[in-house]
């Protein structure tokens, strides 16, 4: 009955997607018809409808909408322009020096905006005309800027691993925030270097740095913005306020902030609220649904016996993981990254803690793998939003973007098997 059941959940879901079902109409549909397939008809829509509304009644869950909130104001107040001008400081002087301003650029404001998608739209616009000014291919532009935009997903705050935190058990945010640090600045540093030998074939300018004076008022100017991500990540591991507070007092601070800069005004408001409550009620609905899924998962008893058929395979902790990440970053390309983790959380971390794996350390992998997505076809919402701002196609980009494929796996691949990247930071907190 068991297998028949998981038969039918699988079979119905991708059925759904391949008709072009939006995936958290498919995810329910398929969720409750097989429940409708185990239990009778009233049990099973009282459950489904019960759960689904469980699935999101979380304090916790109320930092994503904040954080939304927060990384949408900082997209209209003027932020993303002081960081760049902050980044061309610290990488001038490298060959293709405006390219790694784009990345560099992407992690800090990724990680304060905590989305991929508003990172490579806000550089996009900024750098790709001046690159193009430089004499900057626009594809090599775009790949840059695709390639580094999914950093904030990983540098804190990000509502990922928020999202992890929650359907992991309740791993500890704090600690999950102190250790996506080095797992997403070796995704940026190594884009970075893909992006400087690039720079060196195609004999791309290097940038003069401003005068000192000038340096001088571009720290000063951008210091505000950098304390945001100091306060409210320093908050939260201090034990000062919990991820929901801290994504409070990111709205705050960011309002005023760009209240102060006069990049935003009264009026901007309601369309900044608008566009918060459509993103986020795509997310919710989107986490609602895969709480669905996952009950019935559950109720099959799937996770154990994914977990049964991996260990069958091989009982190796290295052959296990490689298996894990190759699902992950197949995964990672046709669905979207919240729904993904909702779903894939409890179907691995049953087997990496069979192996002794910190759920923190699995936490960085799966999402790391996962994020990977964002910058591959089809589903890659980072590799969209960057050829779109750039005007160029994604047939044109993929090439270029093949070795930052590469890089970023093998960042994926030191993430997996050097525990260590993840745990240092978390353990030096006592977190």
């Amino acid at each position: 009955m068991e297998t028949v059941a998981a038969i039918i959940l699988f079979a119905t879901f991708f059925f759904l997607l391949l008709f072009g079902a939006p995936i958290a109409i498919a995810i329910i549909l398929s969720s409750v018809f097989t429940f409708l397939f185990v239990l009778p008809f009233d049990v099973a829509i009282l459950t489904s409808a019960q759960r689904m509304v469980t699935g999101i009644d979380n304090f916790t869950m109320l930092a994503i909408p904040l954080f939304v909130l927060s990384g949408i104001v900082m997209n209209n107040g003027g932020i993303a322009f002081r960081l760049v001008n902050f980044a061309k400081v610290l990488v001038g002087k490298l060959p293709g020096a405006l390219a790694h301003t784009n990345a560099v650029g992407n992690m800090l404001f990724g990680s304060i905006s905590g989305s991929s998608v508003a990172s490579a739209a806000a550089m996009g616009r900024i750098m790709t005309p001046m690159q193009t000014n430089q004499g900057y291919k626009l594809t090599y532009s775009a790949a840059v800027n695709i390639a580094s935009a999914p950093t904030g997903l990983i540098i804190p705050p990000s509502s990922v691993l928020i999202v992890y935190s929650l359907v992991s058990g309740g791993t500890s945010v704090a600690a999950l925030f102190m250790a996506g640090y080095i797992p997403g600045i070796l995704w940026g540093i190594a884009v970075m270097v893909v992006a400087y030998f690039m720079a060196k074939k195609e004999k791309y300018p290097v940038s003069s740095l401003p005068n000192m004076k000038d340096i001088f008022y571009i720290i000063v100017s951008a210091i505000p913005s950098l304390l945001l991500i100091v306060i409210v990540i320093g908050g939260i591991v201090a034990g000062i306020f919990t991820a929901t507070e801290g994504a409070a007092v990111a709205v705050i601070y960011s309002v005023l902030l760009s209240m102060i800069y006069k990049s935003l005004k009264l009026k901007d408001l309601p369309g900044i609220f608008i566009e918060t409550i459509e993103i986020t009620g795509m997310i919710l609905f989107l986490i609602t649904a895969s709480a669905l899924f996952s009950l019935v998962m559950s109720y099959m008893r799937l996770p154990e016996a994914i977990s049964g058929a991996l260990l069958s395979i091989t009982d190796n902790q290295t052959g296990i993981i490689l298996i894990i990440i190759f699902i992950l970053l197949i995964v990672g390309t046709f669905m979207d990254i919240t729904p993904a983790v909702l779903i894939f959380t409890p179907i691995f971390l049953p087997v990496a803690k069979n192996f002794g794996m910190d759920p923190v350390h699995f936490g960085m992998i799966l999402c790391f793998g996962l994020c990977i997505g964002n910058m591959t076809p089809p589903v890659g919402s980072a590799l969209f939003v960057g050829c779109s701002v750039a005007k160029v196609k994604i047939e044109e980009v993929v090439p270029t973007l093949l070795p930052y494929f590469g890089i970023v796996i093998l960042v994926l691949l030191l993430v997996a098997f050097i525990p260590q990247l993840s745990l240092f930071l978390p353990r030096l907190f006592g977190l």
